[in-house]
């Protein structure tokens, strides 16, 4: 997934329409390999939290499409926008976002679990009760417009093209799946630097400061600096282990979820 499905879209970035087709391939794979290879049997089935997912998976892309449609307005609005490397090939200018995009998101997402104000929108992401692909495209919009603009900012300040921004929001996405999903995949080595989904689970145990760890993106990098990094192959996970452990009643429901943090205040 990481390489041939980003490699499509590297190769089809000029009909962007086209796009679209393979993020819902990636999560066609996604969804084939999580029946195939299931780390946990049970999280492959719905636990009434379908067509929430879905609704956040629909609301979240849509978002990101419009701001990648709205790129040629901010760098209008940008003095510094000529200086993207543009004339790089199509790849390294990809790599360049997706370093400043983990490096914003990682310090968001640490940020996140410090500051209550960030948590309660954050808390969303925390509420699953089974860890599977789609876990990683639901977040409250407004969490995710915050992480957006703190990593992709730096990047449009110096011209991102459209064309990259497109493929670095595909890029995110298939990253989320991988990140998220119920497949027991081996990565070896890889394990330890990509932020994939065997160290993840770590970051969604239920209970605070355990959970604290491994906010990586795309890397595991900023988590080794940071001194957040947690990893034992002999752990298991189970529903159980999951959600949030000081509010056990979560809202479930799309909108419910959206009111939360205005409601009350989670737990960090």
């Amino acid at each position: 997934m990481l390489v041939v499905l980003n490699g499509i879209g590297i190769w089809i970035v000029h009909s962007r329409a086209l796009l679209p087709l393979v993020l819902l391939a990636a999560i066609g794979v996604s969804f084939f390999v999580e029946q195939l290879i299931p780390y946990n049997p049970d999280w492959n089935r719905p636990h009434q939290d379908v067509a929430r997912d879905w609704t956040h998976l629909g609301v979240n892309e849509c978002a990101n499409v419009a701001s990648v449609a709205a790129l040629p307005l901010f760098a209008a609005l940008t003095p510094w926008s000529g200086a993207w490397p543009s004339q790089w090939p199509l790849v390294f200018q990809l790599g360049i976002s997706i370093v400043v995009l983990d490096f914003g998101v990682t310090l968001t997402h640490w940020a996140s679990h410090r500051v209550p104000l960030l948590w309660r929108f954050h808390a969303v992401h925390h509420s699953v009760k089974r860890f599977y692909g789609l876990n990683g495209l639901m977040k409250h919009p407004i969490h995710q417009a915050l992480e957006l603009t703190v990593g992709v900012a730096p990047l449009v300040a110096v011209g991102l093209p459209t064309d990259v921004a497109s493929l670095l929001a595909l890029a995110t996405a298939i990253q989320l799946l991988l990140q998220h999903s119920n497949a027991d995949y081996a990565t070896g080595a890889f394990g330890y630097f990509l932020a994939l989904n065997r160290a993840h689970r770590f970051h969604h145990l239920k209970w605070p400061g355990i959970g604290d760890c491994n906010f990586g993106l795309f890397t595991n990098v900023w988590d080794l600096l940071l001194g957040t990094w947690s990893f034992d192959a002999n752990r298991s996970f189970t529903s159980d282990d999951l959600g949030i452990g000081k509010e056990p009643d979560y809202p479930t429901r799309y909108c419910d979820q959206l009111k939360a943090p205005f409601r009350s205040r989670a737990s960090s």
